[in-house]
């Protein structure tokens, strides 16, 4: 029986279906997410990210992660801080900038930096973009990233926002073979509600989760 993959709620309907694979929704949640049944191998998927060309030193990649850095940077105490990049890529250029701000910035990926050294400490502020939609197992990965932010401390995300199921059928952010989950911000209000976060929607694609203090 499937079961919803970030809260496990067995309250889950058929949400859409195309010649690549089926999705479901979470009533509870309100995750969409790919059948499981349907994810790539690890080699597969690694072999799609390979494709990807994002570099540190990159002008327009810097202008694209500023959405999310320039509010976070300005919600953040005076430095310098604690970091985490969370799927930094094979460029991780976030990590860089907050570097030149004067913050200690740790990198992870599963993929391009895997050590998980990083994941035994906790930071000031963990940043994630554009990978959370990747995440097979969100339960867990999310916990994982909860577990990494101090009391007090900031999650900052860059993820496509889901809508609705007539927009989701149009939706070109579907059609990449490793996004397997699709937020909303339905989503995210149920997980600051659950998890004790206060949560900011800037733009369409960037939420700021801010961790209470005990």
């Amino acid at each position: 029986m499937t079961v919803c993959t970030l809260c496990d709620s067995a309250a889950i309907q058929a949400y859409h279906q195309d010649n690549r694979r089926a999705y479901f929704q979470c009533r509870d949640c309100r995750l969409v997410f790919a059948d499981p049944a349907s994810h790539l191998t690890p080699e597969q998927e690694k072999a799609v990210y390979d494709q990807h060309e994002n570099h540190v030193e990159d002008e327009g990649y810097r202008r694209f992660l500023s959405r999310l850095a320039a509010p976070l940077s300005a919600r953040l105490p005076p430095g310098p801080l604690d970091g985490l990049d969370f799927g930094c890529g094979p460029g991780p250029a976030l990590a860089s900038m907050f570097r030149e701000q004067g913050h200690q910035v740790a990198v992870y990926d599963p993929y391009f930096a895997p050590d998980t050294a990083a994941l035994a400490s906790q930071y000031d502020f963990v940043t994630c973009t554009e990978a959370i939609e990747h995440f097979y197992t969100p339960a867990r990965e999310w916990q994982l990233l909860l577990s990494l932010v101090k009391p007090g401390g900031w999650l900052g995300l860059m993820t496509k926002l889901a809508t609705d199921a007539e927009a989701f059928s149009r939706w070109h952010y579907k059609n990449d073979p490793t996004h397997v989950s699709f937020f909303s911000q339905e989503t995210f209000r149920y997980l600051a509600q659950r998890d004790g976060l206060a949560v900011e929607f800037i733009g369409n694609d960037v939420i700021m989760l801010r961790k209470n203090q005990s």
